[in-house]
């Protein structure tokens, strides 16, 4: 068949690439594969973040480095994770109440 026929996209894999679509996807932040770099101003400032990453096993590249503003946004996205937020049920028309009135909440507190 000649192309004139195809109706297809011919490069429809590659158009992620084309826009920038992160496709490592599986390789997470502070492994061997995409350490964390850091950057602090001072030699003990180093030693704390490091006494905070002994019992974490994030892979982190440290830099000392007094001319340029501390960088640690990454660490504490990491160690300071958001919790995932859990809203109670709440009850239907026909459910019987939260009060414990033994009514249903449509007639009791809706």
């Amino acid at each position: 068949m000649s192309k004139m026929f195809f109706k297809g996209r011919i490069d429809a894999r590659l158009n992620h690439v084309k826009v920038g679509y992160s496709t490592k996807r599986d390789v997470k932040l502070g492994t061997e594969e995409l350490p964390l770099n850091l950057i602090v101003q001072t030699v003990e400032r180093q030693t704390e973040i490091e006494a905070i990453l002994a019992d974490t096993k994030l892979v982190v590249n440290i830099e000392v480095n007094a001319d340029t503003e501390e960088n640690i946004r990454d660490l504490d996205g990491i160690l300071n994770k958001p919790k995932t937020t859990v809203v109670e049920k709440t009850p239907k028309r026909n459910d019987p109440c939260s009060c414990g009135s033994g009514k249903k909440y449509k007639k009791c507190c809706a």
